[in-house]
């Protein structure tokens, strides 16, 4: 019986590899008798119609499977990079990862992102270098690129035979090379390794070797990197070894208080969740994200009915009726926050009937429980509802989902961008009690001044205790988080009707009257003061921009630097490699798929764009607005009406 467990991420650029990767893992393992195909629609792994339809992974899925005294969880994760947020939501709950590479198209741009992260959150990694047997296979190629764009922190734990040949094959390293390059690799940062080697080289055993490789792959010091064929199967057994061997175990203590992490929410409401602590049996009550979630009514692990799931355990969970996304269970934080950019565009749905309105709308905000940031928002005046989006890509997600799983058919209009605003200066405003014109039992002062760009909304309280009605809040502190609550609730929307960010709001008067003053008047009360005070300190709408590093033969910069000026970027810097320019840039996000499509036919087919996500920047000329979805408190009659 296996005693670790290993909660392990197969992740990669679209295409590079990843799900068969997953397929010939479970059939190694014995899991499946026969290996799926992603072409022909048979991988365990994608669940959805779309999915194997288009050959894409789209959501996370989960599979088991055993290596010796190591149970791994195995997560395969979407490559695209319109489905960033699937990923987003599983590298928190991982004690490993595989970062799958093509050994033909090489280093990618989401291969970088990924990397970047994985190295930022500090998650052990292995390497495997993919297709080997592909024509156009280059082993040191791979490896160069890999050192040069990923981290040099790499050791080769063998050699590929016939590379881009069917016949290819992984062929670890003898004793003697291998010795070589893990004292190599290892004494950067083990002085002790090196201490002994230049004393009495036979002190420094193989054993001791693969210990320290172990602990130096577990403190992300290290990568190993493997080579093989997902299709053939090459280079797969030392892979499976290496699980076992290189990788770090879940911790957790099974008595210790309860602590877990959701990562993904299926139709239904089945929550699967990570657990780092403690342990949840059938029937048990439980919070999710500081809030009572429900009970516990079906437990299900490594696919088969369980009583209870301990550290370690990845559960599916049934019966929580208010679990999101993020959510810790137990004694954790709320929320786990974010390691890449929100979405940057919006698009408005429209049903193809008027008489589906109401079930698109119930069957979006189903998918929205699975994937919060499509942040599904309606407009009350015009009847739309938006979405938010990472790319086009999406939008045919969105589409055959409602069609494939709620029969619901509908089209998009033009994605836009998802701009923010920024006050530009400081206002400040109050409504007195019972003063005309204020038609709340409740006094209320509020201060915004401008924060600097990324820092988003602070809320601070500034006010006496007696201006506190204590018979409402109990404690000072429980005013300060409810008036927090309400203040970034109202910044949802601002002048130009986008998110208000990058701001301190201040909480300077407050009064009231027994016992007539509730907490619905302080909370009816904070967005008409609110949006005094930011009418008078003004706000800047501001668009997102893609930070891009686009790579290009030297001959071919000039044509490539007129494509992005046309696109709008600002050039922040060139570097040259040889035959190779790169060039950084900051573009509206916008610009991106139009860059993307005329690079090709400026470079040859040889130049390569990577983005990521930018932050923001005022819009010149005159700033977008988006429509209101909420009542307005600048329009005191509509707002009374219906807030």
């Amino acid at each position: 019986m296996p005693r670790r467990t290993l909660n392990l991420g197969i992740l990669a650029h679209v295409d590079a590899g990843k799900t068969s990767l997953t397929e010939r893992l479970l059939y190694h393992a014995g899991v499946v008798t026969e290996i799926g195909s992603v072409d022909a629609g048979t991988t365990r792994t994608d669940s959805m119609a779309l999915e194997r339809r288009r050959g894409i992974t789209i959501r996370s899925a989960v599979a088991s499977f055993a290596v010796r005294n190591t149970a791994v969880n195995l997560i395969d994760t979407p490559g695209h990079p319109d489905f960033i947020a699937e990923v987003d939501r599983v590298l928190g709950v991982l004690d490993g990862a595989v970062l799958v590479v093509s050994a033909v198209e090489g280093v990618q741009p989401q291969t970088r992102v990924l990397m970047r992260a994985l190295r930022r959150l500090r998650v052990p990694t292995l390497l495997f270098i993919n297709k080997i047997d592909r024509r156009g296979a280059a082993e040191q190629r791979i490896l160069d690129a890999i050192a040069g764009r990923l981290t040099p922190a790499i050791v080769p734990m063998g050699r590929v035979e016939d590379p881009g040949f069917p016949g290819a094959r992984f062929i670890p390293w003898a004793r003697a090379a291998s010795r070589k390059i893990l004292l190599d690799a290892l004494s950067v940062h083990d002085d002790a390794i090196v201490n002994a080697y230049v004393s009495d080289e036979a002190a420094v055993s193989d054993r001791r070797l693969r210990r320290a490789l172990a602990d130096q792959t577990r403190r992300c010091r290290v990568h190993p990197v493997f080579f093989g064929s997902a299709i053939t199967g090459a280079g797969i057994p030392p892979l499976v070894d290496a699980l076992a061997d290189l990788l770090p175990a879940a911790g957790g203590d099974p008595s210790g208080p309860v602590d877990g992490r959701v990562f993904k929410i299926e139709r239904g409401r089945l929550a699967y969740v990570r657990m780092f602590s403690g342990t949840v049996c059938l029937r048990d009550r439980i919070t999710a994200g500081g809030r009572p979630a429900g009970r516990v009514t079906g437990l299900t692990v490594d696919g088969a009915p369980a009583p209870r799931v301990g550290p370690g355990g990845i559960a599916v969970m049934r019966g929580l009726t208010d679990v999101r996304v993020g959510d810790a269970i137990g004694s954790g934080a709320a929320t786990a926050a974010p390691h890449f950019a929100p979405p940057t565009l919006s698009t408005v749905v429209v049903p193809a009937r008027d008489d589906e309105r109401a079930a698109m709308r119930a069957a979006l905000n189903e998918l929205a429980e699975q994937d919060p940031l499509i942040d599904v928002r309606q407009d009350d005046v015009r009847h739309e509802i938006s979405l938010s989006l990472y790319g086009e890509v999406q939008k045919e997600v969105v589409a055959s989902t409602l069609a494939d799983e709620y029969g619901v058919t509908v089209t998009f209009r033009d994605t836009t961008p998802i701009c923010v605003e920024r006050p530009a200066g400081t206002g400040e405003a109050a409504e007195v009690i019972f003063a005309p014109g204020n038609p709340f039992t409740a006094t209320l002062g509020l201060r915004v001044e401008p924060a600097p760009p990324g820092s988003g909304v602070t809320v601070r309280t500034d006010v006496d205790l007696a201006g506190v009605p204590m018979y409402v809040y109990k404690r000072q502190d429980a005013f300060g988080d409810m008036m927090a609550g309400y203040i970034r609730a109202a910044l949802a929307e601002g002048l130009a009707g986008w998110e208000v960010t990058d701001c301190v709001v201040t909480v300077v008067r407050s009064g009231y009257q027994a016992p007539n003053t509730t907490a619905a008047d302080f909370r009816r009360l904070t967005p008409v003061v609110l949006m005094r005070a930011l009418d008078e300190a003004g706000t800047r709408v501001c668009e997102p921009l893609a930070r891009a590093r686009v790579e290009v033969p030297v001959d071919t910069v000039g044509p490539t630097l007129s494509v992005l000026a046309r696109a709008g970027a600002s050039v922040t810097g060139q570097t040259r490699d040889g035959d190779l320019v790169t060039i950084a840039a900051l573009l509206p996000a916008t610009a991106v798929p139009a860059v993307q499509r005329q690079l090709p036919g400026t470079t040859g087919g040889e130049g390569s764009l990577e983005t990521d996500f930018g932050g923001y920047r005022p819009v010149t000329g005159t700033p977008p607005v988006r429509e209101r979805t909420t009542p307005d408190p600048r329009n005191l009659d509509e707002y009374l009406r219906t807030a």
